[in-house]
This record gives structure tokens, sequence and C-alpha cells, in this order.
């Protein structure tokens, strides 16, 4: 009876802290909402307003050359059984496919590279922070400036790439890797790997400095071939590193354009939705179809995005499910 009264008698004081806990909680998360405000107005005003406006030019027929007079067309940017709109558009899905190819094939590539570069940058060797830092160069570069010097560098006439591959005996005459439809897509993508392959690197090394050690060390222990353990231990541990890496990259090579541009400029062997969309905008001056292509692309980076998420089991956190 006496034990029954004490705890009737502690009640309340538990009560009490765990209402001061509750508010305490809610002050936490009032101290973080006031804090994160600005970040999310700035958000809204340099990417969400835009965002807003171009999905209503693309049911407009504004045009660039009068952006302030324009009428509601409803959905005949995408689709009108007159002119067929731009889902019936060859030239949109050859961008979208070029888009999806230079993609998946980049997106591969790096992750594959980048594993390989990851894992040797893991190994203690000397000089090894040199080699972590000058990895990174390529990456550093503005995108602008490696293009550029890409395209000298595969120029048909006075590329150095081209003297080398005769000089050596690879070619027997000068390809122009940027001009041709044979090259010209295969060019974009050695620059893209190039470039970005140390991105991936960096996110795939972050993680796996976090693994622990021992698991690695009972492996030794018992005999493990290497090759088991990457398979059986660290592949599946860095799994969520690796997957928060492609999707990144995933996100940057959907929109790809700067790249693109600067070295095959609005090719049909090469052109992505991107390129596409600006065409429409500031080439043929169609405000409201290049924005129907642009909203688009949104769309379509939106669905592949939460495809990858969800097929790929990877939550927010970056966690495995």
């Amino acid at each position: 009876m006496a034990e029954a009264a004490n705890l009737h008698a502690a009640a309340p004081e538990r009560a009490r802290t765990g209402g001061e806990g509750s508010e305490l909680s809610r002050a936490k998360v009032r101290s973080a909402l006031l804090f994160l405000a600005p970040m999310v107005v700035v958000l809204f005003l340099v990417a969400g307003w835009p965002l807003i406006r171009t999905i209503w030019f693309s049911f407009t027929d504004a045009s660039l050359s009068d952006i302030g007079n324009y009428g509601f067309v409803g959905v005949d940017n995408f689709y009108n059984s007159e002119w067929g709109g731009l889902l019936s558009d060859a030239n949109w899905w050859t961008a979208v496919w070029n888009t999806l190819y230079f993609t998946f094939v980049s997106v591969s590539l790096e992750t594959v590279l980048g594993m390989i570069v990851a894992l040797a940058l893991n190994v203690k060797f000397p000089g090894r922070g040199w080699v972590r830092a000058a990895i990174l160069i390529p990456w550093a570069i503005p995108t602008i400036v490696s293009a550029k010097m890409w395209g000298w560098m595969l120029h048909d006439q006075f590329g150095m790439l081209n003297d080398l591959g005769m000089t050596l005996g690879l070619l027997a005459e000068p390809v122009a890797w940027t001009a041709s439809p044979d090259t010209a897509m295969l060019a974009v993508i050695i620059v893209d790997v190039w470039k970005t392959t140390p991105f991936m690197a960096l996110l795939i090394l972050a993680g796996l400095q976090m693994l622990p050690s021992d698991c690695y060390e009972a492996a030794r222990v018992d005999g493990v071939h290497p090759v088991r353990v990457f398979f059986k231990v660290t592949l599946p541990l860095v799994y969520p590193a690796v997957m928060v890496a492609v999707i990144f990259r995933a996100l940057d090579s959907l929109r790809i354009f700067d790249l693109i541009y600067v070295l095959t400029s609005n090719s049909q062997d090469t052109m992505t939705m991107s390129v596409y969309a600006r065409q429409q905008l500031v080439d043929f001056q169609d405000v409201g179809y290049g924005s129907a292509a642009s909203t688009m692309l949104f769309l379509i980076i939106a669905a592949l995005t939460l495809a990858t998420i969800t097929i790929g089991k990877v939550k927010l956190g970056g966690d495995p499910r």
C-alpha cells in the first residue's frame, strides 16, 4: 500500500516533467522552423516561382518577341489534334532518348570508375592526401572551360587526340569527334565521365571511410578472399552512399545543357531535353512551346528520381530500407 501511495504521489511530478519535455521539444521545432524560414523563402523565390511561371507559360501562346501579350491555349502545346504538339514531335522524343541514353551510360561508367578510384584512395600510401586533392581537379574546373578545352583537343584538324592517334597508328585519318553522327555522343560521354568521375569517387570515399573495421578484421582472420569481402561486406555497407551519388549524378545528367551545347551546339545527334527547350525558347522565340518542353523535362526528372529512390530502396536519410 505504501508503495502504491508513493507511485500515486509521484505521478503528478512525472506528468509535469513530461509536459516540460514536450514543451521543450515544441520550442526546438519552432526554433528550427524559424532558422529554416529564410532559406525556404529564398528557395521559393529563386526556384519555386520560376517553375510556377514556366508551367503557366506552357499553357499559353507566349512569344519572346512580345512576352507581355499572350493568350491561354490549354494543352495545345503538349498535344493538338491539328499540328501535333510536343508529344507528337519526333525531335522531342529524339531529345528524350538522347538524354536517357547519355544519363544511363555516363552515370554507369562514373559509378564503376568512381568506386575503383574510391577504393584506391581509401588505401593508405605515401602522398595519399596529394593524390586525393589532384583527383578533384577535373571536377573543380568549370564545365564551360572543360568543354572548350576538350573541344580543342577533339578538333579534327589540329586536335591533339587525332594527332596522337595517327602517330601511334590507331587512326588512319583525322576524325571529327564532335561533328560526326557516329562519334558525337561518344565524345560527349567521354568528356562528362572525365569531369564527374571524381565527384562520384568523393561521395563513395566518404561512405567507405565510415565503414566499421571489425568486419574486415574478422574476414582477414577467416581468410576470406578480398573480392568476396568486397561483394559481401563492402558493397552492401556502402550501398546508401553509392545510391545517393547515383541520384545526384542522374539529376545532373538528365538536365545536362552546357557541356552538350558547347561541344555540339544544336546537333540532333546529341540534343538533350534542355538543349531542345533552349532552342524553342531562344532560337524560335516560342516561349509557350519551350515552356511546355521545360515542364515535361521537370516531370520526367521527378518521375525518374522517384522511381530510382523506390526501386533502389533508398530512404531520404540515405539508409537502406
